[in-house]
């Protein structure tokens, strides 16, 4: 499975911004995919996760009622969609998948992709 992370910017606080990850090779509708970031100096952390054919969803604290994530199964794409950003949201943001069930433990992933930037002006 290769995923395609997209979608990174400059945006100013309190803005919108949606992140989109393409999967593409063995894709299955098996894999759950996360959102993590990664801001500089700090440990990679989960942000969300979606199943891909149960829609089930899970959400860090940080983000929750302010991100949401979705998926197209017909595009094999899961997004995420930013609102109201936050200087603390500044991160390099990766998705990674793995199978069945979404988890908060970024070891569990079998697939990542390469990461766009988010930058979140105050």
């Amino acid at each position: 499975v290769q995923l395609q992370a997209s979608g990174g910017g400059l945006v100013q606080a309190g803005g919108s911004l949606m992140l989109s990850c393409a999967a593409s090779g063995r894709t299955s509708s098996n894999y759950a995919t996360g959102w993590f970031r990664q801001a500089p100096g700090k440990e990679r952390e989960f942000v969300a996760g979606i199943k891909w054919n149960g829609g089930s969803t899970h959400y860090a604290d940080s983000v929750k009622g302010r991100f949401t994530i979705s998926r197209d199964n017909a595009k094999n794409t899961v997004y995420l969609q930013m609102n109201s950003a936050k200087p603390e949201d500044t991160a390099v943001y990766y998705c990674a998948a793995r199978l069945l069930v979404v988890v908060a433990d970024a070891y569990e992933y079998d697939y990542w992709g390469q990461g766009t930037k988010v930058t979140v002006s105050s």
